[in-house]
C-alpha cells in the first residue's frame, strides 16, 4: 500500500475531475492521502471533502507565501480546526524566501504560531522550506529546545545541512517527484542517506510531476513513480518501500485511522 503524504487535490487545478483523480489513486493502491491545507480559510472545505473519502485527511495551516495576509494568526486559531478528526497535522507552514523575500519577518511570525500549535497539540508540523535553510534551522532548533514537537520537512529539496538538522530533532524527510528529475542527482545522494524509518513520499500535486509525467499536472497516483526511484536508491523492492513509507506516515500522523 502507498501513501501520498502531501498533495493539494482541493486546488482549482482539479475542479474538473477531482473524483476521477481520487479513483485513479485508488486504482494504483494509494491507500492514504494527505490533502494539505495551505490557506486556513479553505480548510473547512477540505474537511468536508475528506469526510466523503474516508482515506483522505488534511491539516490546519497557512503557506508562507500568504504570511502577510495572516499577521494576526495565532496557535489558538490554528487549533480551532483540529476539532475535526480529519485534521491530522499543522501546516503547511514555514519559510520561503525564493518568491517572498520581502516578507521574511512576517513569515517568521506566522511560522512561530504554527510551531506553538504543534507544541500545544502534539500534532505533527508540516514544514515548507525554500531558500531559507539557516533561518529554518535556527527556528526549529530553538523552539525544539523550549518544547519538543514532531514533524516533517515536506517536498525536501534543500541542503544536506537542513536535512541533518531535521533528522537530529526527529523529523521525517519527504521525497517528491524532484528526485526523479535528471537535475536531482545531488538530492538523490541526500535521500540515499536518510534512514529508512524517517522516509516519506509525496506528490505535492498538482506541482512537480515525476518522470515520466514531468511537465503535466501532477496527481496522487504518480507517487508510485517517486517510490520506484527511492526504492532503487535504497536497494529495496517497491513493495517494501511502499510499506516502509506508509508505516512511517501512520507513525507520524498517528491521528489517522486505519479505515482506508
Amino acid at each position: 500500500m502507498f501513501t501520498d503524504s502531501h498533495c493539494h487535490i482541493n486546488s482549482d487545478d482539479f475542479n474538473e475531475d477531482r473524483e476521477q483523480v481520487v479513483f485513479r489513486a485508488r486504482e494504483m493502491k494509494i491507500d492514504y492521502i494527505l490533502d494539505v491545507s495551505d490557506d486556513i480559510a479553505r480548510t473547512p472545505q477540505i474537511i468536508d471533502f475528506c469526510s466523503k473519502h474516508k482515506h483522505i485527511y488534511t491539516t490546519s495551516g497557512v503557506h508562507p507565501e500568504l504570511a502577510k495576509s495572516y499577521q494576526n494568526l495565532n496557535a489558538e486559531k490554528i487549533l480551532e480546526l483540529t476539532a475535526s478528526a480529519y485534521v491530522v497535522g499543522i501546516g503547511e507552514c514555514g519559510l520561503d524566501y525564493f518568491y517572498n523575500g520581502d516578507s521574511i519577518e512576517e513569515q517568521k511570525k506566522v511560522f512561530m504560531a504554527h510551531i506553538e500549535a504543534a507544541q500545544q497539540s502534539g500534532l505533527p508540523l508540516v514544514v515548507h522550506s525554500r531558500d531559507a535553510d539557516d533561518d529554518m534551522i535556527e527556528m526549529l532548533q530553538r523552539a525544539y529546545k523550549q518544547k519538543p514537537f514532531k514533524g516533517e520537512l515536506h517536498c525536501f529539496s534543500s541542503s544536506k545541512k537542513l536535512c541533518k538538522a531535521g533528522l537530529e530533532i526527529g523529523f521525517y524527510i519527504s521525497a517528491s517527484g524532484i528526485i526523479t528529475f535528471k537535475s536531482g542527482e545531488s538530492l538523490r545522494k541526500i535521500f540515499a542517506n536518510v534512514p529508512n524509518d524517517r522516509l516519506l513520499i509525496e506528490t505535492d500535486s498538482p506541482f512537480l510531476a515525476p518522470v515520466p509525467h514531468r511537465g503535466k499536472r501532477n496527481e496522487p497516483a504518480y507517487v508510485v513513480n517517486t517510490a520506484q526511484v527511492l526504492a532503487d536508491l535504497k536497494g529495496l523492492e517497491i513493495s517494501e518501500l511502499a510499506d516502509i513509507t506508509t508505516n512511517n506516515f501512520l507513525k507520524l500522523f498517528n491521528r489517522v485511522k486505519a479505515n482506508g
